[in-house]
């Protein structure tokens, strides 16, 4: 990851027009749901597994804490969303997220009781 802040958009000074709101919500009115709900799901999944260390960094950014609330966020949205996309785009996600809660369990120095791991709530216990 890259130690540079994102780029904000400069905003616009006194006679420059600004963003082009209505232009912005004609393209994001043309994402069909499934690839809103999906991107959404990687970029958790993407988070989570930066915070359980998985990353190429390693251990220098793991979170466990922040892991469990990705993790369950995660959970949540896959559970609700898997009759909406279908099972082609579900299965990869259920595949996903089991992963991350198997490795949050072994990362965990004290792990969950079955069923209390991060978004068990909404899956069920996970066991390896």
């Amino acid at each position: 990851m890259s130690d540079v802040p994102p780029q904000q958009p400069a905003s616009p000074g006194p006679g420059e027009p600004g963003p082009d709101f209505d232009s912005m919500t004609r393209d994001i009115a043309e994402v069909p749901a499934v690839e809103v709900i999906t991107t959404v799901a990687v970029h958790l999944m993407s988070a989570a597994a930066v915070n359980l260390g998985l990353a190429e960094e390693g251990p220098e950014h793991k979170d466990l804490d922040e892991a469990r609330k990705l993790i369950t966020a995660l959970a949540g949205l896959v559970t609700a969303g898997a009759t909406e996309v279908g099972s082609y785009h579900a299965s990869p996600l259920r595949d996903g997220l089991k992963s991350l809660q198997l490795a949050f369990r072994e990362a965990s120095v004290v792990p969950d009781e079955p069923g209390q791991g991060p978004g068990e709530k909404f899956t069920g216990p996970v066991l390896g």
